[in-house]
């Protein structure tokens, strides 16, 4: 069985869902679209390292977000 989550907003609530048996909860045409969006962002990532702009990360080692730069250079958000 998967692991089901409710996140709770002020407005909104969302189911996450973890990966691991998703195919048993998530219909095929979520699971097409989830893969495509993923792709999406893989392109948009690529375009933009070739545009030499900087890209955005996450760090779940120490969970902060950084900015990398062109020249390699990383940046920690605050």
């Amino acid at each position: 069985m998967s692991d089901i989550k409710i996140r709770r907003t002020t407005k909104y609530s969302v189911k996450v869902i973890s990966s691991d048996n998703s195919s048993s909860v998530v219909s095929k045409t979520d699971a097409e679209m989830d893969a495509r969006a993923k792709q999406a962002v893989r392109s948009a990532i690529e375009k933009a390292k070739f545009c030499k702009k900087p890209v955005a990360h996450y760090d779940t080692v120490s969970k902060r977000t950084y900015v990398e730069y062109p020249n390699g250079e990383k940046r920690y958000v605050d």
